[in-house]
């Protein structure tokens, strides 16, 4: 087995590398990283290449004896580089896959941005059987055609793979920072733009934890999961019978309310919290298919998500930082 892992330097990318590796039925396998942005450092059992996706030849130089790909590089809302990244790039991919005579698997990592993340009500549990609803940019319509063109691949050619769609991605502090009404937020939304420039400083100041209300001003539910729960889904799902073909919501049993975050937090920190009302809508993501047909369980919720968010002590050189492309 030697496996491509494309987005290899990323937050899931080096967290998989490192746990393949150390899982007992790979023993024997190798694995080859496609970077871009940065480099791995070249190892007995990983080989490293650099280059864009969106080179053809570079593609069939990484996917040439490969038996599976670990489909993870992509791109955020930057137009002038999604479509040659996430569609080209995942397109000469699959092509170069259906063609090989070692392949034996494509697992792409999709988003909850394909079904609209937390922008449109969704008056029921999301599912793997919904239609797509992308929220308006490039990011969210790429998640969109990455999962139409792997399902057309299977129509096509037969091709064997399976899509594991996660929600937000948390690792390290993340979580923690994302509840920030300073300019250190990440990710969104910017909760200081919700309130005055006083009221963002003082909120700053106390560590005030917001609570993201909807328009009927109710506590919004968000999902998300934990990087380690995403790498064990990655792990369980190669070469897996039930996952050919398939799609999975990959994600935290119950997605995060944001009135119980500000409760805990209150409970184990002390930290006060303040209501923002916002345009944003409450979605559940079901995850029981992945868990009937994978037998995957996510061991990371609410609180274990917060105390590692709170207890992570970051390295200086370690920048908060998300790197697109790949």
């Amino acid at each position: 087995m030697k496996v491509l892992v494309t987005g290899a330097t990323g937050k899931v990318g080096s967290r998989f590398l490192k746990s393949f590796f150390e899982e007992e039925k790979f023993a024997h396998a190798t694995a080859r990283a496609l970077c871009h942005n940065r480099l791995l450092e070249q190892t007995d059992r990983l080989e490293v290449i650099s280059g864009s996706i969106s080179d053809r030849e570079l593609v069939s130089k990484a996917v040439e004896g490969t038996t599976h790909v670990i489909h993870l590089a992509t791109c955020k809302e930057t137009p002038e580089e999604v479509m040659d990244v996430t569609v080209k790039g995942m397109f000469w991919l699959l092509e170069e896959c259906r063609s090989s005579e070692s392949f034996r698997q494509f697992i792409l990592i999709g988003g909850d941005a394909a079904m609209g993340h937390f922008f449109y009500p969704h008056p029921v549990p999301v599912t793997e059987v919904q239609g797509h609803s992308p929220y308006p940019g490039c990011y969210a319509l790429s998640k969109v055609l990455e999962e139409v063109m792997l399902e057309q691949y299977y129509t096509q050619y037969d091709l064997n793979g399976c899509c594991l769609r996660a929600p937000w991605i948390m690792e390290k502090d993340d979580f923690k920072y994302s509840l920030s009404f300073g300019k250190d937020v990440f990710g969104g939304p910017v909760w200081r733009d919700f309130v005055s420039e006083d009221e963002a400083a003082s909120y700053e100041e106390t560590r005030a934890i917001p609570v993201m209300l909807d328009p009927k001003d109710k506590p919004v539910k968000r999902n998300f999961v934990h990087v380690d729960d995403l790498v064990s889904a990655i792990l369980l799902s190669i070469d897996h019978p039930k996952a050919r073909q398939e799609l999975f919501n990959i994600c935290m049993d119950e997605p995060v309310d944001y009135r119980k975050v500000a409760e805990c937090l209150m409970e184990t920190k002390g930290l006060p919290s303040v209501d923002v009302k916002t345009q944003y809508q409450s979605t559940w993501l079901d995850n029981a298919k992945a868990k009937f047909l994978l037998d995957w369980k996510p061991k990371i919720g609410l609180k274990q998500l917060i105390e590692k968010a709170w207890s992570y002590d970051r390295a200086k050189d370690d920048p908060r930082k998300i790197w697109y492309p790949g």
